[in-house]
């Protein structure tokens, strides 16, 4: 696939999602790379423990939290993309729904919009995905992160239902000018998705479903609410459980994993392949 200046080769190996919250409030490290020099010194950290991508996003999307101005997240993210635009070698991606943002991080060098609206946050986000030749990720989430976690009701099959909402997603991007081979689908662990009905864990039995839709499968679920409910552990205590789940997503299909812990999870999906997809 071709992401502006850059290219991804899918199927051979599974693909590193580097996650870089330049947050004060994210669920795992908020505040820990709000400063624009330690989200660079991040950054690099990630690109040289073998990243592919580097998603960048300056609103947190954890349970709960409030949505800030466009102001405010252009003022986050700006400066580092282009600070590192020049410096790394690997494809940038902006996390954000507002098309205003994705406009200047695209012009500032990044390739990817990770819109976890998946384009129903802004009507005007798939026209700049399409103008700016842009890759995009199409999330699932059913509610708004404030309240998403609140009460989330399926009314029949939870993976049926995401599946069809992800197709009418994909049918609305490619109407608005996305070329389908710049299209990555994300069935959104932890958004929307209820604990007490283990909606997280039926997504990740049944992820090879997804590949019916024909697209890239990325797959985030590193050190989330649902491991820690499992295995009763605190947020920077379940890189074994996010190991567990992102080895069982690649052999189910998963083409990109979004991790906080690269330099682990670089590991733990070269082995995987290794078995998977016969890499070694």
């Amino acid at each position: 696939m071709d992401f502006r200046d850059k290219q991804l080769v899918f199927g051979r190996r599974t693909l590193v999602m580097g996650i870089l919250n330049v947050t004060p409030d994210s669920f795992s490290d908020g505040g820990r790379y709000f400063d624009v020099e330690s989200a660079i010194a991040h950054v690099k950290t990630m690109v040289s423990e073998g990243a592919d991508i580097i998603d960048i996003g300056g609103e947190s999307s954890r349970p709960g939290a409030s949505p800030v101005s466009t102001d405010e997240e252009l003022a986050r993210v700006l400066p580092v993309i282009q600070r590192i635009v020049g410096d790394i070698n690997v494809l940038i991606s902006i996390d954000t729904y507002k098309s205003t943002v994705a406009r200047r991080a695209l012009e500032a060098g990044a390739h990817i919009v990770n819109d976890i609206t998946a384009l129903n946050g802004d009507s005007e986000m798939a026209d700049v995905v399409a103008d700016m030749e842009a890759g995009v990720v199409l999330m699932h989430m059913k509610g708004k992160p404030r309240t998403m976690q609140l009460s989330p009701v399926y009314e029949g099959d939870v993976v049926d239902e995401i599946i069809s909402w992800l197709q009418q997603r994909i049918d609305h991007a490619e109407e608005n000018g996305i070329l389908p081979d710049r299209i990555l689908i994300d069935p959104g662990i932890g958004f929307g998705k209820s604990l007490k009905h283990a909606h997280n864990l039926e997504i990740l039995r049944r992820l090879d479903e997804f590949r019916c839709l024909n697209k890239p499968i990325l797959i985030g679920t590193s050190r989330k609410t649902f491991i820690g409910k499992v295995l009763d552990l605190p947020e920077d205590d379940r890189i074994e459980g996010t190991a567990a789940t992102v080895t069982w997503a690649i052999a189910h299909g998963a083409d990109v994993i979004r991790v906080h812990d690269v330099k682990a999870m670089r590991r733990v999906a070269r082995m995987t392949d290794a078995i998977y997809r016969r890499t070694y």
